[in-house]
């Protein structure tokens, strides 16, 4: 089959079919994914039939140059990821040809209790990725795995199952990340991260970013370069993952922990909608486009086979329950949501944003979500997702503006989900979010109009990696939305991740962040931490700073850290020009 020819000739005869009868375009544009999906699904299931098995595979280099990962951890199962490449940055540099990996997986780290161990083939259909679901495991239980193919070996990377459900848990550690524009600067913050003692990371969207050379310039000025102008195709975005994947601190905390993965838009394109582009593109073209980008996510992503794209469509939204402790309910804001209203601007409500037909998630994941908000036992329930969940007003009070491209753009789905809260009477929702380049945290409240109303929950906004470029801990407008909107606590601007600890009792969030990125070698600090106890006083800042396990660093010396964080960022600032 000729995937080209055939996902033109499916989409000009549905696009003329589907006018001719006055469809409606988002009804067209959904028709022409599911028909491009099935196009792509059968040219992948025919090609992935013939290919001639190379066993004894020879390499240009050394294969493993995109180190390894695991993800998607269940009880008794977990997905072991690498991707043979060794030319990673012009197309992997294998033949066309699929490869057998072996995969062995050991109780310790020099593999000499192996627990389980086997083959599997690294096919050119999808860039000689690979995705061994690993089942038969000890719930609770770090494990270590490495791959090896033709005689070369792999980096060792450590991994953990999750408790069993409904086992009674006493604490949880994780981390959770986003938004690593690599041209902004260095990813010093997983240095740190791979060192912490952790069960499990959240990546939460923006691992790479679309844009040509120098098209996003950061305020503190790019200091590296992307490797070819804005991607579209398939070999584009596998050779944009391969850049990313090179930097050897994100090879490091992915090697660390097992990652829960779900994306934004700049996986495929800045503030798309559905199947509607920024700018630029047919419909027809960003099908296209969504397919490839979608594709090659899969593949340089530890997911599940439940997760193989099919064209333009991919399951991504999912759910993970740690014991009696946590039910996590991973979302995917991007993929089904209505067009942003008011043309994607910053605006007042209007007649269109409030329109209550409209969708963030798409009809069968809202009902997906709300179903199991509706049923879940666990102590605590967490939406790792996206974008901002509270409001956010950065207008005035008698003059609100709001962003269209967040939750507030979609204020029906929110009181939707809202709703469900409500009517359960609960009190222990965690909203972990990314995209926004900052941290931030707020109480989640059934009214945000009223300060008086009922706290239900929390949002933990997260900083970036990079993007952005050097932070500080205000910006000019910071003041002024925090007095507006009395739910919100904190803000902070400098990079880094945010790091969970989680007991029956109390949810803790540390906000940990590095002085620069502008240069390797910046320090990790904890900016802020604070907790929510389930009850009505909210989100409380707390002074002392608790690392995993619990070890414990007094005040004065977080102080310390503090104010030799504030030295080197006032260095680095007198050394750096600030771009416009």
């Amino acid at each position: 089959m000729n995937f080209e020819r055939s996902m033109d000739e499916i989409i000009k005869n549905w696009s003329e079919t589907s006018l001719s009868k006055n469809m409606d375009r988002r009804n067209f544009i959904q028709g022409a994914s599911k028909l491009a999906g099935l196009s792509l699904g059968l040219a992948m299931v025919q090609s992935m039939g013939g290919v001639e098995v190379n066993a004894a595979p020879k390499f240009s280099d050394y294969p493993f140059t995109l180190g390894v990962a695991s993800g998607d951890p269940l009880s008794d199962s977990v997905v072991l990821w690498t991707r043979l490449a060794p030319d990673p940055l012009n197309g992997g540099g294998m033949p066309a040809e699929a490869v057998p990996v072996k995969w062995e997986m050991a109780k310790d780290e020099h593999f000499r209790k192996v627990v389980q161990e086997g083959k599997v083939i690294a096919r050119p259909e999808l860039g000689h990725s690979v995705h061994v679901e690993v089942s038969g495991l000890k719930s609770n239980s770090i494990y270590f795995y490495r791959f090896k193919s033709g005689g070369e070996v792999s980096q060792t990377g450590k991994t953990k199952t999750l408790p069993k459900l409904g086992e009674s848990i006493s604490s949880l550690t994780f981390a959770f990340a986003s938004c690593q524009q690599y041209e902004h600067g260095y990813f010093t913050a997983y240095k740190h991260m791979a060192k912490e003692e952790l069960d499990l990371v959240f990546h939460l969207g923006d691992y790479i970013y679309e844009y040509g050379p120098n098209e996003y310039v950061s305020p503190t000025g790019n200091v590296r370069v992307h490797n070819s102008p804005e991607i579209i195709t398939l070999a584009d975005y596998r050779n944009r993952y391969a850049l990313y994947k090179s930097d050897v601190n994100l090879k490091a905390a992915h090697a660390a922990f097992p990652w829960i993965v779900t994306w934004d838009d700049h996986e495929v394109e800045n503030n798309y909608a559905s199947l509607i582009p920024e700018k630029g593109q047919s419909v027809e073209a960003f099908i296209k486009r969504r397919a490839a980008a979608y594709q090659a996510y899969y593949e340089h992503m530890p997911l599940r086979k439940s997760s193989l794209p099919k064209g333009a469509d991919m399951r991504l939204y999912r759910n993970f329950t740690y014991g009696d402790l946590a039910s996590f309910f991973v979302l995917d804001s991007r993929q089904y949501r209505d067009d942003q209203a008011n043309g994607d601007t910053s605006s007042p409500q209007t007649e269109e944003s409030l329109d209550p037909k409209r969708t963030l998630l798409g009809e069968e994941q809202e009902q997906w979500v709300t179903e199991n908000l509706a049923k879940s036992t666990t102590i605590w329930n967490v939406l790792p997702q996206q974008i901002f969940f509270a409001q956010r007003n950065y207008g005035t009070l008698t003059a609100p503006r709001y962003s269209m491209d967040s939750w507030d753009g979609y204020p029906a789905a929110r009181e939707r989900l809202i709703e469900i809260v409500k009517t359960n009477n609960l009190d222990n929702l965690i909203v972990l979010t990314g995209d926004v380049h900052a941290s931030w945290a707020s109480n989640l409240k059934l009214d945000f109009d009223d300060p008086n109303s009922k706290t239900f929950g929390v949002e933990f906004v997260g900083t970036s990696i990079t993007s952005g470029g050097n932070g500080a801990d205000k910006r000019a407008d910071t003041d002024k939305i925090i007095s507006q909107n009395p739910h919100i606590k904190f803000f902070n601007d400098y990079r880094g991740y945010v790091r969970c600890q989680v007991t029956p009792e109390q949810w803790r969030a540390d906000y940990r962040v590095v002085p620069f990125v502008t240069e390797p070698g910046g320090d990790i600090s904890t900016r802020a931490s604070f907790v929510y106890d389930k009850d009505q006083a909210g989100l409380r800042k707390v002074s002392s700073t608790v690392v995993s396990e619990g070890v414990q660093k007094t005040n004065e010396v977080e102080e310390d850290r503090n104010r030799a964080h504030n030295r080197a960022h006032e260095k680095q600032r007198s050394r750096k020009k600030v771009l416009n």
